[in-house]
């Protein structure tokens, strides 16, 4: 089979690429580097079956010949990144989405559209079911983005009822993995990168506000279920279990370490934490679960690698992968599997299970 990924140098997009290949498929990954990085896919040069096209899919998308399924990921994501830039954001999820849907009906594929849980906004729903129209502001800081994902959800709903193409919807809630970059303003790269550095934990108001937390190869996983076995209607796709960014704080931060384990109020409504509250102060907390407890955190890979030494300082830009080697993260992914994965289509070979509720916190 012959895929297509549309943003396939970023962080879920190369790791979809990844599993792509290592299925058999022949992928084919466009990206203008505009957020994505040469070097999430530096070590598929020269790999058979793949190819990478430098391109801004906001114009006609150069890709010619029959394909199985075009995958969008194609946007900004990280709230640092739609923070300065609003306007492309804006462009790639009209432009970028229309041109997607021209590639998908003219090679003959399916087209499946990474939407995000933030088109529910800031929900009245607790957890949000699909069903759910959300609470939007499309004037404020993260309109540019929210508004976006809703404009291409309404989109590619219009061009498959107009062109009868199939298409998906994935609404994607946290991941995290390798590969994140440690500036793009969400909460598990800041927490690793300041429990290596040994400094306080930045958090929003008390530290009780929820969020739910993907890993990537389980969420790629979800991703090749949609194509395979969706339909048109939107699907949630994360982990269903929901952790304090207080309890998430001391999961990064191994009791035997001395690193973090105090916390500090931020001001910026930006970043992919909670508001903070109106008025209050911080306190300092001193979050110190015991070993097994900690063992048991799904934070306890990267947590562990610190205490162990064995990771150093990140590079400018990415979390790397440990000394061990490119195979170690993959490997431990396997023998760590993510206990919380609990897919919206539930396993087995049959459809997509739709109305189950999906966690709180976007991507």
């Amino acid at each position: 089979m012959r895929a297509v990924v549309l943003g396939g140098a970023g962080f879920i997009g190369s790791h979809l690429v990844d599993r792509l290949l290592a299925l058999g498929h022949e992928a084919v990954a466009v990206d203008s580097y505009l957020t994505g990085r040469r070097e999430n896919l530096a070590h598929l040069a020269g790999a058979p079956r793949f190819r990478v096209v430098e391109h801004d899919v906001c114009r006609p998308i150069p890709v010619t010949g029959p394909a199985d399924v075009v995958f969008n990921l194609a946007s900004p994501a990280s709230p640092f990144d739609y923070e300065r830039l609003p306007l492309e954001t804006l462009e790639v999820g009209s432009a970028g989405t229309r041109n997607a849907l021209d590639l998908s009906r003219a090679a003959g594929a399916v087209m499946v559209q990474a939407s995000t849980s933030e088109v529910y906004g800031d929900p009245l729903e607790h957890p949000q079911r699909e069903t759910y129209f959300g609470n939007v502001n499309p004037v404020g800081a993260r309109a540019c983005y929210d508004e976006a994902k809703r404009f291409g959800e309404a989109l590619v709903t219009s061009y498959a009822r107009v062109h009868r193409t199939p298409v998906r919807i994935a609404r994607i809630f946290n991941t995290y993995g390798p590969r994140m970059r440690v500036d793009d303003g969400r909460v598990v790269p800041a927490f690793v990168a300041q429990a290596i550095r040994g400094e306080d934990f930045t958090l929003f108001g008390d530290g009780l506000q929820t969020r739910s937390f993907c890993y990537v190869d389980d969420m790629v996983e979800g991703l090749l279920a949609l194509w395979q076995r969706g339909d048109g209607a939107p699907v949630n796709l994360g982990n269903p279990h929901e952790f304090t960014a207080f309890r998430w704080s001391a999961g990064c931060s191994p009791p035997w370490s001395g690193s973090g384990g105090s916390w500090r109020q931020l001001g910026s409504r930006l970043l992919d934490l909670a508001k903070p509250p109106a008025s209050g102060s911080a306190r300092p907390l001193r979050p110190r679960p015991s070993r097994a407890e900690h063992d048991a955190h799904p934070t306890h890979r990267a947590a562990a690698r610190v205490a162990r030494g064995a990771a150093s300082a990140p590079s400018p830009g990415s979390i790397r992968q440990d000394a061990r080697g490119p195979g170690a993260d993959r490997a431990d992914a396997g023998a760590h599997r993510r206990q919380a994965f609990h897919r919206v289509w539930r396993g087995g070979p049959g459809p997509l299970k739709r109305g189950v509720a999906g966690p709180q916190g976007g991507i």
